[in-house]
């Protein structure tokens, strides 16, 4: 499937302002890789440097987070739990490190390639459910860090080819972050069954 340039134009656009209209924005928008083409259902923003606790740049410059320092329309992928990867785009002016998680997607394009990646899922609509899963499906992995997504590269991101109105857009807390965890910067298309569950964070007790 084809967009127009101003369409791409426009995405860019967005994802170099603030993190919060670029997490909503990108609620419908494409992400092509290995075969598969997801349609992006759930997304987190994560503030950076800019007062978010739970940012991977919140403390400033790493190795592992210089890529969401900008610009904008990158991929930021980590692992984690040592067998997850998980990929971000980075938003915002140059310096600000914001990025949004995607959460979760449908698979709209290489249900059986995302199938052979994902043997377990018995439902279509767990192939991308959840930030792990949706990596998975794709086959985006630590060669996806850094990448432009919004050139035609192997892994590309797209406008949305209908946009998800305001009112299908429902809000709240983040996913299994131990700072700022009550933030309602976590977005989804409501009543989507691809969203994933969400599981509040609780802390550990010390015996």
């Amino acid at each position: 499937m084809s967009y127009p340039d101003v369409g791409v134009a426009g995405l860019a656009e967005l994802l170099a302002g603030p993190v919060v209209p670029a997490a909503r924005g990108l609620l419908g928008c494409r992400l092509s890789a290995g075969g598969v083409t997801v349609r992006i259902t759930e997304v987190e923003a994560y503030a950076g440097t800019a007062g978010d606790p739970a940012s991977h740049a919140h403390r400033g410059r790493t190795p592992r987070n210089a890529v969401m320092f900008g610009p904008a329309g990158h991929a930021y992928v980590y692992f984690t739990y040592g067998m997850h990867w998980c990929v971000n785009v980075v938003t915002g002016p140059e310096g600000e490190a914001s990025a949004v998680l995607l959460r979760a997607g449908e698979v709209v394009e290489g249900v059986e390639v995302a199938r052979s990646r994902r043997t377990a899922v018995r439902r279509d609509a767990d192939l991308a459910r959840g930030p792990a899963r949706l990596c998975a499906a794709l086959g985006i992995d630590r060669t996806t860090y850094g990448r432009y997504l919004l050139g035609d590269g192997p892994v590309r991101l797209r406008p949305a080819a209908e946009p998800v109105p305001d009112a299908a857009i429902a809000a709240g807390p983040r996913v299994g972050v131990t700072g700022a965890h009550d933030v309602p910067w976590r977005f989804w298309v409501d009543r989507e069954p691809t969203v994933s569950q969400y599981r509040r964070h609780v802390p550990r007790t010390r015996r």
